[in-house]
C-alpha cells in the first residue's frame, strides 16, 4: 500500500503546489474564510468526497467511509485561516490582501489535508476506511476547534490525527513527539487601582504605574523562586495602559498578558499564585486591584499509541534518516488541543525548512516553505491512516 501511496503523492504533486499557491494568494483571516472555505469543498467535491460546508461558521467537513461497517473512525484535522501580517515576499503567488498572509503555513495544513483526502479516495475500497477530514478555521484566535466541536465534528469519531508546519525541520522530515507537544495558554488580566496626584508630589498620591512595575518585577522573580523549574512557565505581560498626563500621577494601570504552562498541576495552580502575589504588592502600598484570569486553550498532549503509528509509519514511507523524535515541546500554543479534550489525538511536525536558505520562523512577514514538504505531509498523513485501520482490524480480529 505504501507503494500506492506514494505514486499517487507524486502524481498529485503538481496540482497540490497549485493549490497551495492558490491558497497562500488569497489569505481569509478568522472566522472570514468563506472563499477558502468554498474552495475546499469544490476540491473534496471533485474527488468523490462527500461534503458538508458552514460548520462551526465557516468549517469544511469530508466524509470518506467504507461501505463495509468499520469499528474505527478516524479524523484527519487541518486548520486554515491566515494572520493580520504584510506579506514582505516577491514571489508571484504571495499574498494579494493587504495586510494578510499565511504566515503559519495553514496554506500547507490545508493543501496537505486535501491531498491526503484525494489519495485516499482513489485507495478507499482496498483500505475500507472511514476518515473525516475536518477543514477547521479561526485557529488562530483559538476559537475555531470550539466551533467545530459544538457543531458535532467529533460525533462518532475514535481518534484524531493532525500537523503542523516548522520550519526547524528540513523539507521531507517530520518531527515527532511523545506526551506534551504544545504549552497551554491563558489569558491575563491585571488592574491596578491607586490615587492620582501631582508628578512633584508623590507622596500625596499612590501610583499606579509604579505599582505595576512591581507586580511586574514580583511575577518574574517568583516564577524563578516559587515554581517547578522542572515544569516551565512562560507569563508574558503584552500590554500596558495607564496614565492621563506626564505631569499626573496615574490613578489606574491595565495590564494584559499570556501564561504559558505545560502540566495540568501546574496550571491549576496558576490563577491563586497571580493573585496572591498581585495582592501582596497592592497592600503593600495601599492599592487596589482586579485579577482576571481566563483559562484559554489546554496543552496539546499526544496519545502515545497514536504516536507510535505516527512514527511506525513516517520510519517507513520516509526513512529513519527522516524522522526526528522531538527531544522539547514548544510553549507555543494549539488548539487541536481542544480536540483532544473529546478523543485521543496526535499531532506530528512537518518540516517545511529549506536547504542553503534562510528559514524564517512562523509568524513572520518573510515565512516561506520548501514546497516538497506538501508531498512528505501527505505520504506521511495517508500512510498513518492506512496503518492505523491495519492495527484496529488485528486489534479486532485478535478478539
Amino acid at each position: 500500500m505504501l507503494t500506492e501511496i506514494k505514486a499517487l503523492a507524486e502524481k498529485l504533486s503538481p496540482r497540490l503546489i497549485e493549490i497551495r499557491r492558490h491558497l497562500h494568494a488569497h489569505p481569509e483571516l478568522s472566522g472570514e474564510e468563506y472563499q477558502t472555505a468554498a474552495y475546499i469543498a469544490g476540491v473534496l467535491s471533485s474527488s468523490g468526497i462527500h461534503v458538508t460546508e458552514s460548520v462551526g461558521k465557516t468549517g469544511v467537513i469530508g466524509n470518506l467511509f467504507s461501505a463495509t461497517d468499520s469499528s474505527k473512525k478516524l479524523a484527519i484535522r487541518v486548520d486554515m485561516d491566515a494572520l493580520p501580517i504584510q506579506e514582505c515576499n516577491e514571489m508571484e503567488f504571495a499574498s494579494g490582501t493587504p495586510g494578510v498572509m499565511h504566515a503559519c503555513g495553514h496554506d500547507v495544513h490545508t493543501t496537505v489535508g486535501l491531498g491526503t483526502a484525494m489519495v485516499l479516495s482513489e485507495l478507499q475500497e482496498a483500505i475500507a476506511s472511514n476518515i473525516r477530514f475536518l477543514f477547521q478555521p479561526a485557529e488562530e484566535i483559538a476559537l475555531g476547534a470550539r466551533w467545530m466541536v459544538e457543531a458535532g465534528a467529533l460525533e462518532d469519531i475514535d481518534d484524531i490525527l493532525s500537523l503542523h508546519v516548522f520550519p526547524t525541520i528540513p523539507a521531507q522530515s517530520v518531527g515527532i513527539r511523545y506526551g506534551a507537544l504544545t504549552a497551554a495558554a491563558d489569558d491575563l488580566e491585571i488592574f491596578i487601582y491607586g490615587e492620582a496626584g501631582h508628578g512633584a508630589r508623590p507622596h500625596q498620591a499612590k501610583d499606579a504605574i509604579w505599582i505595576a512595575s512591581q507586580v511586574i518585577t514580583a511575577l518574574q522573580q517568583s516564577i524563578s523562586r516559587t515554581q517547578n523549574p522542572l515544569r516551565p512557565i512562560v507569563l508574558t505581560i503584552g500590554k500596558i495602559q495607564g496614565g492621563r498626563a506626564p505631569n499626573i500621577i496615574a490613578d489606574q494601570v491595565q495590564m494584559t498578558g499570556t501564561v504559558r504552562s505545560l502540566h495540568p498541576e501546574t496550571r491549576t495552580d496558576l490563577p491563586g499564585w497571580i493573585e496572591n502575589i498581585v495582592a501582596s504588592i497592592c497592600q503593600t502600598y495601599g492599592a487596589k486591584y482586579k485579577v482576571n484570569y481566563q483559562r484559554g486553550i489546554p496543552s496539546v498532549q499526544n496519545d502515545f499509541r497514536l504516536t507510535q503509528i505516527l512514527e511506525q509509519a513516517s520510519r517507513e514511507a520516509l526513512g529513519d534518516r527522516h524522522v526526528q523524535i522531538l527531544p522539547e515541546p514548544s510553549l507555543g500554543a494549539e488548539d487541536f488541543a481542544v480536540y483532544l479534550e473529546h478523543k485521543p489525538g496526535a499531532m506530528f511536525r512537518l518540516g517545511v525548512g529549506h536547504q542553503n536558505r534562510i528559514n524564517y520562523p512562523l509568524h513572520h512577514p518573510l515565512f516561506d516553505i520548501d514546497e516538497s514538504a506538501i508531498r512528505t505531509g501527505v505520504i506521511t498523513l495517508a500512510y498513518s491512516a492506512y496503518k492505523y485501520f491495519q492495527q484496529s482490524v488485528a486489534n479486532t480480529d485478535g478478539v
